[in-house]
């Protein structure tokens, strides 16, 4: 399905009937990826599952967007469907959203639940060594940006940013590079308190983007808490371990 929401042709997935739950995918990985939760879902709720701006069948935005941008964006969407009540499920970035959307004020919705598996939203701890590399790393960017170097060394720059970018980084286009170093950069420790609705943590023990310490910090910011542990599973835990997955959901959201 698709609508236009802030000028942009947004697809989306719809599917069942009963209480409403929006689905909030990860940075990269558009709505297709959740399929097994989405099946889930479905059998007893209404779930919406949209591609946020730069993912699957949405365009990219126009210009380098914040958390906020994409928090405008999904309660523009929400409105625009005319739901008035919802729960909701984020998947990393999708997560980092949904955590920062529980801080604002005045929501022209209520939320019931919250669903986060293997959310991002807390910034990890750099070493000396990480932070001395990061720190080697703009500078040469900055000097192989300069135009008499760029004129000689070409092809400088993009060597420099494949060998020390991340996978999502090199293979995002000029808007959503720019757009995934606004939003990794954003710290929301401090927001995790102001989460008051009852919010499970689905999480796999060998995540390396999201660590599991993570999921531990959330569970004691977070009043209202509690975590699924996935043993052996990393970032993607809901599609390694589907079976739990679907229990945790059924259990949580009374399906």
């Amino acid at each position: 399905m698709e609508v236009t929401v802030k000028g942009i042709k947004t697809h989306y997935l719809e599917a069942g009937e009963g209480e409403t739950v929006l689905l909030l995918h990860g940075w990269g990985a558009s709505v297709n990826l959740y399929k097994s939760v989405l099946d889930v879902l479905e059998k007893g709720m209404h779930v919406i599952a949209p591609d946020m701006p730069g993912v699957g069948l949405t365009p990219d935005p126009e210009c380098a967007w914040c958390v906020d941008d994409y928090l405008d964006f999904i309660i523009e969407f929400v409105r625009t469907l005319g739901i008035k009540r919802l729960s909701l499920i984020g998947h990393s970035f999708g997560g980092r959203v949904i955590i920062k959307m529980m801080s604002r004020k005045n929501l022209p919705f209520t939320v019931d639940k919250i669903v986060l598996m293997d959310s991002a939203g807390i910034r990890p701890h750099l070493s000396l060594k990480k932070r001395l590399k990061q720190r080697i790393y703009k500078i040469s960017k900055w000097v192989l940006s300069i135009g008499i170097v760029k004129w000689f060394y070409p092809d400088a720059l993009d060597n420099l940013r494949n060998r020390n970018g991340s996978a999502d980084y090199n293979r995002a286009t000029p808007v959503m590079r720019a757009t995934l170093v606004r939003v990794v950069n954003e710290d929301l420790t401090h927001l995790l308190p102001n989460i008051t609705r009852p919010t499970l943590l689905i999480w796999g023990t060998k995540d390396t983007a999201t660590p599991f310490s993570d999921a531990e910090k959330m569970n004691k910011l977070i009043p209202d808490s509690g975590i699924v542990k996935l043993e052996g599973a990393g970032h993607f835990a809901f599609a390694e371990q589907p079976a739990t997955v679907k229990c945790a959901l059924c259990s949580f959201f009374e399906i």
